[in-house]
């Protein structure tokens, strides 16, 4: 069986292009005693821990872990707290290019692998009346960056994306599926 150790419904729906049935188990680490790593370590840490938590119970069952985050400047940008941090975090990404870095495991009979995908993304320049009608949908509020890369078609929050958009979502499928298919687990 399949497991996804992750509580994010962008993850189940993208998942689901992969394999039509897999259980989903919430770790819960505490994900705070990583950002005081380098981005890239801290978001492979995450991942890990994540997934760890969860094979320990279900050692012979493929288990997925995943986390996502944006970098400005080797600065994480996490997900805003409320509203206000998220006008916050649109203002400071507004017309800036940023990278997004996703680390995922698979842990399979004892055993993990781990891979991270990056995309660099360059936002538009938003204004307030932007920023404000954005945040009020309530969307940015539980996503790395403060921004869904899939409402972009409502508030052109994108200028231009160089890698995979399923990345930018949190869940990069491709790479994912590859490295399912090649270890035989699907």
């Amino acid at each position: 069986m399949i497991i996804l150790a992750s509580q994010s419904p962008r993850r189940h729906e993208l998942l689901k292009q992969i394999v039509p049935h897999f259980l989903i188990e919430v770790s819960h680490i505490d994900e705070s005693t990583s950002l005081y790593l380098p981005p890239l370590l801290a978001v492979k840490d995450i991942a890990f821990r994540k997934g760890k938590e969860i094979a320990e119970k279900h050692p012979h069952d493929v288990v997925i872990s995943a986390d996502t985050i944006v970098v400005l400047d080797q600065q994480i940008i996490g997900k805003p707290i409320d509203e206000e941090d998220a006008k916050r975090i649109l203002r400071l990404l507004s017309g800036k290019l940023h990278t997004v870095i996703t680390a995922f495991c698979i842990f399979h009979d004892g055993t993990s692998m781990d891979r991270t995908v990056h995309s660099t993304v360059i936002m538009n320049k938003l204004d307030e009346k932007t920023i404000e009608a954005y945040v009020k949908t309530k969307s940015p509020l539980d996503k790395a960056g403060a921004y869904g890369v899939q409402d972009n078609a409502s508030f052109h929050l994108i200028k231009s994306l160089n890698g995979s958009i399923h990345n930018v979502m949190g869940f990069p499928i491709e790479e994912i599926k590859s490295d399912l298919l090649i270890n035989h687990l699907i």
